[in-house]
């Protein structure tokens, strides 16, 4: 079984991988002239972002438990 910092540590890399594509979908919009569409995927997948970094804190926290 994996230990809850291991677990922290894949989420953290998920959110990086996440934050690298808010950059690239932001990107990819607004250079095809949709800047409305990029609007609405950038706050969805700012969400995604907020709750994998929730997820890492509450991990984090767990194995001070």
């Amino acid at each position: 079984m994996q230990s809850f910092d291991e677990l922290a540590d894949e989420v953290s890399s998920i959110e990086s991988r996440v934050s690298d594509a808010i950059y690239d979908a932001l990107r990819a919009q607004v250079n095809a002239d949709e800047p409305e569409n990029a609007k609405e995927l950038e706050r969805r997948l700012s969400k995604v972002r907020r709750s994998l970094q929730k997820a890492e804190v509450l991990l984090r926290g767990a194995s001070d438990d």
